[in-house]
């Protein structure tokens, strides 16, 4: 059978055994969605999640904090028992809570300690903005020049970084080294083991961002010894626009009081005692900050009950040949109109998106979205297609390729500015 047919395409889908989960879903009509990167498809579990949670207040008032199918005041510790599988932590290592800037900033606060000749964060120069930011307020902080004690890790080809340069940054003044999981733009994964081991035998703490790889690859933070990471729950975990995000900390740091010490902050058996001296959770919840935000985090409840069906490693298996088979097709049916993949091909160093360059890809992304495919443009040059194994089907990224082929044929992308919108 012609590997580059739809009949190919439709027979994966025929053997493919998550297929299932795609009804779990609500999936815009007449509409293929590749943006699960950036935020995830609402299922109808995590509706049912939050309507529970709603008529918990509804029936329960302040007492939904102790009653009902989901108790409030530990829903952070259920959800972060739920969590811990998809990065390899053990349940107490995890809190969902906050955002991702939110909790960054909890933690640099927490770990950045600055002393003697150690003075320095080490980040990297392909990291996302939000992270950056955080970074450069803590060290103005800490009374000290972001444009000197940043210092970021160049890249040799504008979408990848070299492990190796990397730890060759991991010099005498580092005091602290944060970088992502996967990079946001190509989709590289970084080797988390190998860089926590060096940063380590430099006695530097470390920890990572894992916005765009929970969700999607397997990890193992506690075996690995990362001394902290964070991420969002609204990409590959479905959790919806703005939901609450999550943290972990590494058992050896427990009995630490938080940088951003609050109300949550709290040991909860003695929270209500209402003393001005906090005695912290002796687990990550101790680097919560203020109240859940309960409306935000219920989504999450169903959709983690669907990964905990399936794991994580079938539905990495699904995302790499979901990946691979996108970057068969683009490599023999896009080769004459200009795109570079640009993400890494092997599947041991890609996340779990494809990332093309093209010079028009602004006016290509709104081309392929007038024409009912979903895809994200990243500036400046950049276009992001991410097949969810959750809910994306073989059949969606062969006529998401056909479509891409078609406009690039018929040039139907110059009816369009090579321009970002608003939001991109």
């Amino acid at each position: 059978m012609n590997k580059y047919s739809q009949a190919y395409a439709k027979d994966l889908d025929a053997q493919d055994e998550l297929a299932i989960y795609r009804k779990e879903f609500y999936l815009p009509e007449e509409t293929i969605y590749l943006d699960g990167n950036s935020l995830g498809l609402l299922s109808k579990r995590a509706e049912s999640s939050l309507l529970k949670i709603l008529d918990s207040w509804k029936r329960f008032g302040i007492d939904g904090w102790t009653k009902g199918k989901y108790p409030w005041f530990y829903l952070s510790e259920k959800l972060g028992n739920l969590t811990a599988p998809l990065v390899g932590a053990f349940p107490e290592e995890i809190i969902v809570t906050g955002s991702t800037t939110v909790n960054l900033h909890q933690l640099v606060a927490t770990f950045y300690k600055p002393k003697g000749k150690k003075t320095k964060i080490l980040a990297d120069e392909l990291n996302f903005p939000s992270d950056i930011y955080a970074l450069q307020s803590q060290i103005k902080q800490k009374g000290y020049d972001p444009d000197t004690h940043l210092i970021r890790v160049k890249s040799q080809d504008g979408k990848t970084l070299n492990e190796g340069e990397i730890i060759s940054g991991m010099t005498d003044d580092i005091a602290l080294i944060v970088l992502p999981s996967v990079l946001y733009r190509s989709g590289q994964i970084l080797d988390m083991k190998r860089l926590t081991k060096a940063a380590h035998d430099r006695n530097i703490r470390i920890g990572f961002d894992l916005c765009h790889s929970i969700g999607a690859i397997s990890h193992a933070l506690h075996e690995w010894n990362v001394d902290f990471a964070f991420w969002c729950n609204y990409k590959y975990l479905n959790a919806g626009p703005g939901s609450v995000g999550g943290l972990f900390v590494h058992e050896h740091h427990f009995g630490n009081v938080p940088g951003l010490a609050g109300w949550f902050s709290s040991n909860k058996n003695v929270q209500f005692d209402m003393e001005h001296v906090l005695t912290p959770a002796h687990h990550a919840g101790a680097y919560q900050i203020g109240t859940p935000h309960l409306l935000s985090m219920a989504p999450l409840i169903g959709s983690l009950e669907m990964f905990a069906e399936v794991g994580i490693q079938k539905l990495r298996e699904k995302s790499i040949k979901l990946t691979n088979y996108m970057i068969e097709l683009v490599k023999n049916e896009l080769n004459e109109y200009g795109f570079i993949l640009a993400n890494p091909l092997e599947e041991i160093k890609r996340g779990g998106h494809v990332y093309l360059e093209h010079q028009e890809a602004a006016s290509i992304c709104k081309a392929l979205k007038a024409n009912g495919v979903i895809p994200d443009f990243r500036a400046p040059n950049g276009i992001r297609l991410a097949p969810i194994a959750f809910y994306n089907s073989y059949q969606d990224v062969y006529h998401a390729i056909s479509i891409l082929k078609e406009i690039m044929v018929e040039k139907k992308y110059k009816n369009f500015k090579n321009t970002r919108e608003v939001i991109a």
